[in-house]
């Protein structure tokens, strides 16, 4: 990694974009995140001002807001343990923009509910009022809420198509030109109503961990959000992502690997274990936990005792992979000696980097500066100062370390994470 070249980016508490971690395979929720003191709303337009200068104080990236979850059911009926809803990410962004100068403002947009020319406007809107530094995340496969197409990632990728034929309709100089696509999903024509923004058009994001995604991401993504994954595994992902980018006539750093992360600090090593154990108590409560284990053993636990064991009987479930993980459930509980909410804490949801903020700025800098990514999505477990804590013990440490800008160079999101696709006066200042 080269001086400087480390990315960061965040999300709202609980936001989840890169898709569930290897070790919270429960899926348990969120709910507990908003209850706590000192919460905050989780919709007031104040919570995502507090989240977005704190973002833009310590220099990063970008900023992501995703689209309201889908609703989660349980046992037939609303989940109530998890919140519901929540303000549309593009209209929070474009407020955003009037009290942020520099941070780069991404929203989440469903492929399988977005129609070319109205995304196209809305983010190109967005890329104009905020002075070039709008960002695209590309979601497919929930339009199965929406009764959705069969093939949402087939959309997805000609929904990306489309949307850049109609930013790149305009020329460098400012004149309209007619566009055309007809493909398998979208059959469009006309002139788009809005010129080309400060860095070209809207910067595109993708997540995931298939091969499929990787491809697509490899064809069209200039950022692609991945799961936090060990040193090893890790690297060889970022590997095989970048490799897939020679085909398409893009260089290794056309597109940037993220690592979805959590950071739990402490004076010392042992207070921020301590601090790390505290916090996953505090997600996972009583009735998360017999959630959790509901959703595994496919039966109904509203009377266990959270604090009791496991249940005795075998899981309901059919497929391989759930009976495997009940079974190191119960081995994990039988080797410590653990209780039903026990268990869940300790298998679920383990937070990446834990440790004083040296330790996590030193292993952050070698995880990038060895291959594994490009830089950190993150993930701030507690609405409460997570971001700003970061910000205030760690990002000064990764730039005593030359591993993270001490300022912002240029003014679009492009120019930030370093990808092509700006204007010619944009790439002279990126490279500048």
């Amino acid at each position: 990694m080269t001086t400087g070249q480390l990315h960061l980016a965040a999300v709202p508490p609980g936001a989840d974009p890169a898709g569930p971690g290897a070790g919270d395979p429960a899926g348990v929720g969120t709910g507990a995140l908003w209850t706590g003191a000192g919460a905050g709303s989780r919709v007031a337009f104040a919570s995502f001002e507090r989240l977005a200068g704190a973002a833009e104080r310590g220099l990063f990236d970008f900023l992501l807001l995703d689209e309201e979850p889908p609703l989660p059911e349980h046992r037939g009926r609303p989940h109530e343990l998890d919140p519901v809803g929540g303000p549309e990410p593009v209209a929070v962004l474009a407020a955003l923009a009037g009290v942020t100068t520099r941070l780069g403002l991404a929203a989440t947009v469903d492929a399988a509910a977005a129609e070319p020319y109205d995304l196209a406007r809305r983010l190109a809107t967005l890329d104009h009022v905020s002075e070039g530094r709008a960002g695209w995340r590309v979601a497919a496969g929930a339009g199965h809420r929406f009764g959705g197409p069969p093939d949402p990632y087939g959309r997805a990728a000609e929904l990306v198509l489309a949307a850049r034929r109609l930013w790149d309709s305009w020329s460098p100089g400012g004149a309209p030109r007619p566009f055309v696509h007809r493909g398998r999903h979208f059959d469009i024509a006309g002139e788009f109503g809005l010129p080309r923004s400060p860095q070209g058009h809207p910067v595109v994001i993708r997540s995931g961990e298939s091969e499929r995604a990787r491809e697509l991401a490899a064809a069209s993504a200039d950022v692609l959000l991945v799961r936090h994954a060990p040193p090893g595994p890790a690297r060889a992902r970022y590997t095989d992502v970048k490799r897939r980018l020679a085909a398409y006539g893009r260089g290794p750093g056309d597109l940037k690997v993220m690592s979805r992360i959590t950071v739990v600090l402490g004076d010392t090593a042992g207070a921020a274990q301590e601090r790390a154990a505290g916090i996953r108590r505090q997600l996972i409560g009583p009735r998360h936990a017999l959630y959790a284990v509901e959703r595994i053993w496919g039966t109904d636990l509203s009377g266990y005792d959270p604090d009791g064991p496991l249940p005795r009987s075998e899981p309901r479930a059919r497929d391989r992979r759930t009976r495997a993980l009940a079974a190191r459930w119960r081995a994990l509980a039988e080797e410590k000696g653990l209780s039903l909410r026990e268990t869940v804490i300790e298998a679920s949801g383990r937070q990446s980097f834990v440790g004083t903020p040296g330790t996590v700025a030193a292993d952050l800098h070698r995880y990038a500066a060895e291959g594994a990514a490009d830089g950190f999505l993150l993930v701030p477990q507690l609405p409460a100062g997570g971001l700003e804590e970061f910000v205030d013990r760690v990002v000064p440490l990764l730039q005593e370390r030359s591993a993270f800008r001490t300022e912002y160079r240029g003014r679009t999101l492009r120019s930030h994470l370093g990808v092509p696709g700006g204007t010619t006066d944009e790439t002279d200042e990126r490279n500048r």
